[in-house]
């Protein structure tokens, strides 16, 4: 591989990664009480590939509220403030992630939006223990087996 080909590929990597798109759609307007459905459709990347997938709210003085994730394996977690009253699912076949408010008050509102994690979520592995080399004696040295 050339110098000029391994340059390319580097300086392409960053162009791929901001081709993934999140597009909210929903009812634009919801009646204190009724339930509030909203779907996020990723086009760029699968959901089931990695990262949080998760549902903010900006109220109209601009105050920014998490409400909660779904993960890549399809875990969930939720702020305590919404958790009662939340659901946050997905379909994988159509690469979408959906929320769902229920019992709406005049506090809901506000301009919902999906967004995914600036970070992947890494995968751990167990580490093996180095083996036990046999008892130690007062002195702190090995003794004989």
């Amino acid at each position: 591989m050339k110098l000029f080909d391994l340059l390319y590929l580097v300086t392409a990597l960053p162009g791929i990664l901001s081709q993934i798109q999140l597009q909210e759609s929903g009812p634009g307007l919801v009646k204190p009480s009724q339930s509030l459905s909203l779907t996020c459709s990723v086009t760029g990347y699968s959901i089931t590939s990695g990262y949080d997938w998760s549902w903010i709210r900006q109220s109209p003085e601009k105050k920014l509220e998490w409400i909660g994730y779904i993960s890549y394996t399809g875990s969930t977690g939720y702020n305590p403030s919404f958790k009662s009253r939340t659901s946050i699912t997905r379909d994988t076949s159509k690469n979408q992630f959906f929320l769902q408010l229920n019992s709406l008050t005049t506090e809901d509102t506000a301009t919902y939006y999906c967004a995914r994690d600036t970070v992947r979520e890494i995968q751990h592995y167990p580490r093996h223990k180095p083996p036990c080399r046999g008892p130690l004696d007062q002195q702190g040295e090995l003794s004989p087996d």
